[in-house]
């Protein structure tokens, strides 16, 4: 099983800070949010992960790659604390650019030489999950049960309508069809699917039929992939388990630091000494 990060937006929502620093590197205290994604990935046995970037986000390679001037000061002060702060993850990376944002499902499809026929998991870095079971893992193993392509959903979230939710048949697992922000009052459903996803390996295939049907110059989506297969009946949801924080927006990030601030109990209690202060 293979992993792909999208990681080619402008993150506009953080301007200016993401002028030049890519949004997946906004820190949750010392560690950036693409990298608990990759954590993530690791735990459920993907070690080979491709990250889509864009031009000005060169700094996602570097993260990835060896520090080798920090680890030789840190060797010679035999500061081996720190060296372990700075070791690589234990995966292989590999990069492509995204060079026109062109959406979604145009990103994926330059993920084709590098996945092949094979099935894969896809992240979008503004979804960080956190639970006893990583969520890429839960995902394969509905793939494993069904052979199908499976899209992690959260149950009745607030602001159910800014999310693609799916018409769910009687088995309450297979998608029969899938709306992108239904108006309110015109939802099939509850789920709503967030940005996790395990695809079959024939889904690329389903995804290039789609792109040249919609043979336009604006953003193209994956959900054109996604509807082809929903046709043959291979698409199936996992609601997740555990928690999942939404980092897209300035107030979503917030969130999320908060989340990650209460899983350590030192941080947690300055936290709370500092929301004393102001009542």
């Amino acid at each position: 099983m293979k992993g792909v990060i999208v990681a080619a937006g402008y993150g506009t929502r953080f301007l200016p800070v993401t002028k030049t620093v890519p949004k997946e590197m906004l820190p949750l205290v010392t560690r950036p949010a693409i990298d608990i994604i990759v954590d993530e990935f690791i735990r459920s046995g993907i070690d080979e992960i491709l990250i889509i970037t864009s031009r000005r986000k060169k700094a996602l390679e570097d993260y990835f790659d060896r520090e080798a001037e920090l680890e030789a000061v840190f060797k010679e002060q035999n500061a081996q604390a720190k060296l372990a702060k700075i070791e690589p993850q234990k995966a292989r990376f590999f990069f492509v650019r995204q060079q026109s944002m062109r959406g979604t499902g145009h990103a994926l499809l330059q993920a084709r030489p590098f996945l092949g026929d094979d099935p894969f998991v896809v992240a979008y870095p503004d979804d960080l999950h956190f639970g006893e079971v990583p969520l890429a893992k839960q995902l394969i193993e509905v793939y494993e049960q069904t052979g199908c392509t499976v899209l992690a959903t959260v149950h009745n979230p607030a602001q159910l309508n800014d999310y693609a939710v799916p018409k769910l048949d009687t088995d309450g697992m297979h998608v029969l069809d899938i709306v992108e922000k239904p108006a309110p009052g015109t939802e099939m459903s509850r789920e709503a699917s967030i940005g996790r996803f395990l695809y079959t390996g024939d889904f690329l295939n389903k995804l290039e039929e789609a792109f040249t049907e919609f043979g336009g110059d604006g953003e193209f989506y994956h959900v054109g992939g996604i509807n082809k297969q929903i046709e043959e009946k291979k698409v199936v949801i996992k609601r997740l388990t555990g928690t999942r924080v939404d980092t897209g927006t300035p107030e979503g990030y917030l969130r999320a630091l908060v989340h990650y601030v209460s899983l350590q109990p030192a941080l947690m209690k300055i936290l709370k000494g500092e929301i004393e202060k102001y009542g």
